[in-house]
């Protein structure tokens, strides 16, 4: 009978990890395909297609720097704007919010992080561009002499892409870091009261313990920020350059593969843009990794230190 169990159990192991591993061979996959489709761009402009300004499919010169720029300037900056808001929102709902009103907000969030890309992008377009527009034309001339603000207020740019970059990452993280604050021991906070801290600090000691699962939620966020494609291109002018100012028209990655893949009329334009979805992929693994790694250094136990011997603390205390 021992024999079977044993036999059963080694058998599930083996399936569960089998189908663990088909993931490990799905992102080889994808990789090796990315690779071998973008053979021809790879050999032509190699690593110089990272750093090439030019894009220019007429005269044949690719670079993908200003898809980079535009990629990670946006959901960067959204990540800073929706980051607290997001756990503003979790904090509320986990720790604040009364028993009546937490279902059906609970609920809202969870709708919002439903909602597809597509009509994000044509509320931008309809709604929040025509905001952004009055925003930008009320600025005052001390602020457009910034590099943060040149150019004129058209609406469509990067502003625009930010701010529905952060409206569609907030839910998302909000809903997670919610559970993980949900997920914490109700002895934390238990504890904390018994040793005389208020409401704030008891959820202080709750967020310190879901640190690592709040840090992980944020990630999230930023990796739904970095491969948003339609809300994006419909808001953020599509103009490949390379700007500080959020007034200015900017390009994606994601947002110029949804736009120029069907245009590709010749091979190597072709090529050009399925390394432009290779550069995605491996900046999407760098974050990932990252993220991972950092969440692995908050997790480790802290250095214990030795202990100062009574003698040397009374001399230096002397």
């Amino acid at each position: 009978m021992n024999s079977i169990f044993k036999q059963r159990e080694l058998g599930f192991r083996l399936g569960t990890g089998a189908v663990a591993f088909c993931l490990v061979l799905i992102v080889a996959a994808i990789g090796y395909e990315l690779v071998r489709q973008s053979q021809l761009a790879l050999a032509k402009f190699g690593f110089g297609f990272w750093i090439n300004d030019i894009w220019d499919p007429v005269s044949g010169e690719f670079g993908a720097r200003p898809f980079i720029w535009g990629t990670l300037y946006s959901s960067v900056l959204a990540l800073l704007l929706a980051g607290p808001i997001a756990l503003g929102i979790a904090i509320f709902l986990s720790e604040l919010c009364p028993a009546w009103l937490r279902t059906p907000l609970t609920f809202l969030t969870e709708l919002l992080a439903a909602i597809p890309s597509i009509v994000y992008g044509l509320w931008g377009i309809f709604v929040l561009v025509p905001i952004v527009r009055s925003l930008e034309s009320a600025l005052p001339s001390s602020l457009k002499v910034l590099p943060f603000f040149a150019g004129p207020p058209v609406g469509v740019g990067m502003l625009s892409a930010v701010l529905i970059l952060a409206i569609m990452v907030i839910p998302f993280t909000s809903s997670v870091a919610r559970e993980v604050l949900r997920a914490v021991p109700m002895a934390q906070r238990e504890a904390a009261y018994a040793l005389g801290a208020t409401k704030w600090e008891a959820i202080q000691a709750a967020l310190f313990y879901a640190r690592t699962g709040i840090v992980g939620a944020v990630m999230l966020g930023f990796g739904r920020a970095l491969g948003e494609t339609m809300a994006v291109t419909m808001v953020i002018g599509n103009n490949p350059q390379i700007s500080l100012s959020l007034l200015a028209p900017q390009y994606t990655m994601a947002a110029v593969l949804a736009n120029e893949f069907t245009e590709a009329a010749d091979e190597l334009y072709l090529d050009a843009l399925i390394e432009v979805g290779l550069v995605l992929f491996i900046i999407t693994l760098f974050v990932n990794a990252g993220s991972r790694l950092l969440i692995w250094n908050m997790n480790r136990p802290a250095t214990v230190r030795k202990p100062v011997p009574a003698a040397a603390a009374v001399g230096a205390s002397a």
